[in-house]
């Protein structure tokens, strides 16, 4: 044999043993795949035919006390594309092109995302937040495109629109950071939308539910031939507010109707802290975060004023402060409440001459109360001393925070002359006649002065104010109490004191400068106030308590309007209408302009204080905001 037959066999004997070698391998391959790991790959080949559509869960509601839904859910629908089965390119551009109209969006925007689609093979969301009127036509024209999908579900709304918007806050989709910082157990995806402030971040947890989904089985071209699961989503929880309907309606449109359109009005509960109401103006609609995608909205600009007056503006107090000032006068018996101080208009208390927004000639407590003399005050507080005005300031609890659970509180300035002998500095004579009527760097939040009323109220109690009472479960029925009464600290002053403040505070709505919140029915106690501005017109206060007729006082408030000017002109009416909102008092039929005088009215025992060539205290109201130096109404 030769060597080249010989050479020869051996390579087609090599190229025999490849062979058999290969198709055993190639055996062993297919009895894997057909025996031994079938069912793997069986559900691995169902769901290469598989698509997952997400459903957003609705998010929890939030209630007022008196079961009015202020932030709720709305029918929404999303739009997808399955991302297989027909990818040319020309029926994916007549596609964008059909569907563009109905979604308000451009074609080639469309068209970019379907390309992504086709090549992810993934479901893409075309568009979200869409309304029940585009629905019709967008079911019909997903009869001559195969791969798209229609899913229902809901988007936030806010019925009363800016209704406590600056407690209630907003929605909006994550941020990259929030998105990393993500409790993975709550399900966020990246088109998720999350709370932004106030209640709806708070409260994110609980609001936002868990998120449903459907499973959807598609054949080659995209099309649903059936859904194969259908994940029900679940509610998040609803957050029952401590606030009053009624009452923070007419907060609201008292502040946006006032001389300035800017302020703040807080009213709490003087039994429990319980917040009644907190509106801040301007207020912001959040709506503006969540419109339908598909309808034609005006531009709104999403820049809104997350700024919080309420417990983020500091002012002067102004003569409300004067309760504390005669608190500390009667608590450490510097002031005979029958003794008569003279007012002719001015205090000459040495370096400076202190004027008075008026001439009252001889008033006692309640007479100085009633008319807001400063000339009262500036003679008690040279009497008492500021070390015991301050004493009492310290008791409410004046330069600290009200401790309500919201960020950005301020805490205001506590004025007396135990700061300025701690940096050896000097109290001067005109610092305690400044800090007799409210002013120099004493300074408050709504909130605070809010609180300051209720512990009057309540006779020394300083509540912690809270504005959530409880959270109930969508999927439990569970319910969470959250708002608890607790009493931070105890202004201990003598029952006899808080007989004469009361006593005084009821005189001065009864003839003096709190006038207008005399309402019949009930018992108002209350104090006006104009807060010196050196930036421009002077600010207006507004504080009052008040119960039923031989009841204990159930509401405390204090309104405050920026640049009011008067306290009584500007904030009293405001202080009015959330009386009779509370109470529930129909307004006289009378004419808006005769019940103003008639409130106005100071009773005969006022009157005779004044001398005859006077006008009225809010006429001098206005001739203080008008430049009188150091008043303070």
């Amino acid at each position: 044999m030769s060597v080249t037959k010989i050479f020869f066999n051996a390579r087609l004997k090599i190229m025999m043993v490849l062979a058999c070698v290969a198709g055993g391998i190639i055996a062993l391959r297919l009895i894997d795949i057909q025996v031994l790991r079938h069912q793997a790959y069986l559900q691995m080949a169902e769901r290469n035919r598989t698509q997952i559509i997400y459903q957003t869960a609705p998010r929890g509601r939030v209630f007022t006390s008196d079961g009015v839904a202020v932030a709720t859910n709305a029918p929404s629908f999303s739009f997808y594309y399955l991302g297989v089965g027909n990818t040319d390119p020309a029926y994916l551009e007549r596609l964008a092109h059909d569907f563009a109209p109905h979604l308000k969006m451009d074609p080639q925007a469309i068209l970019s995302q379907l390309e992504k689609g086709v090549k992810t093979g993934k479901a893409i969301l075309l568009a979200e937040n869409l309304s029940t009127k585009s629905t019709v036509a967008l079911q019909e024209l997903q009869l001559y495109y195969p791969g798209v999908y229609l899913i229902e579900e809901t988007k936030r709304t806010y019925p009363y629109g800016g209704f406590a918007s600056h407690l209630l806050g907003y929605i909006g989709s994550m941020t990259e950071r929030e998105w990393r910082n993500r409790d993975m157990r709550l399900g966020y995806r990246l088109n998720s939308k999350i709370g932004k402030n106030g209640i709806e971040k708070k409260f994110e947890k609980e609001l936002k539910g868990t998120d449903g989904g459907v499973y959807l089985e598609v054949d080659y071209r995209g099309r649903v031939k059936s859904i194969i699961q259908d994940k029900k989503w679940a509610a998040g929880s609803d957050v029952y507010l401590t606030l009053d309907f009624k009452l923070q309606q007419a907060a609201e449109e008292g502040l946006k109707k006032s001389k300035t359109g800017r302020g703040a009005a807080v009213a709490l509960d003087p039994r429990t802290g319980a917040v009644l109401a907190m509106a801040s103006a301007p207020a912001y609609n959040p709506n503006i975060f969540v419109q339908y995608s598909d309808e034609e909205n005006p531009q709104q600009s999403k820049k809104i004023d997350e700024y919080n007056l309420a417990i983020q503006g500091t002012y002067p107090p102004a003569s409300t402060f004067k309760i504390i000032t005669a608190a500390a006068a009667l608590e450490y018996g510097h002031l005979d409440v029958n003794h008569k101080i003279n007012c002719p208009g001015h205090y000459d208390s040495g370096p400076r001459i202190f004027k008075c927004w008026g001439t009252h000639g001889p008033v006692d407590l309640f007479d100085g109360m009633s008319n807001s003399c400063d000339v009262y005050f500036y003679q008690v507080a040279a009497q008492t001393g500021s070390a015991a005005i301050e004493k009492i300031q310290r008791k409410f609890m004046f330069g600290r925070q009200t401790g309500i659970d919201l960020p950005g509180e301020k805490a205001g300035n506590l004025y007396g002359p135990t700061r300025r002998a701690r940096n050896k500095t000097y109290w001067f004579i005109g610092d305690t006649l400044n800090l007799s009527i409210g002013q120099g760097e004493l300074l408050v939040t709504p909130l605070k002065l809010a609180q300051f009323a209720a512990a009057i109220a309540s006779r020394g109690n300083v509540y912690r104010p809270y504005y959530v009472d409880k959270i109930v479960s969508n999927q439990t029925g569970r319910t969470e109490k959250i708002g608890k009464t607790e009493i931070l600290q105890k202004a201990d002053l003598k029952p006899e004191t808080y007989d004469l403040l009361f006593k005084a505070l009821k005189h001065t709505v009864e003839g003096g400068t709190a006038a207008r919140v005399r309402i019949k029915g009930l018992d108002v106690y209350g104090k006006t106030g104009t807060a010196q501005n050196p930036h421009g017109a002077d600010h207006g206060w507004f504080m009052a308590f008040a119960g039923r007729e031989g009841e204990e006082p159930s509401i405390a408030l204090a309104v405050f309007v920026e640049f009011g000017e008067g306290g009584s002109s500007a904030a009293g009416p405001i202080a009015r209408a959330m009386l009779e909102a509370y109470f529930d008092i129909a307004k006289p039929t009378v004419s808006s302009a005769t019940a103003t005088a008639a409130a106005d009215q100071p009773t005969a025992a006022a009157v005779s204080t004044l001398s005859a060539n006077e006008r009225s205290a809010e006429d001098y109201e206005e001739l203080l905001a008008n430049g009188e130096e150091d008043g303070s109404l």
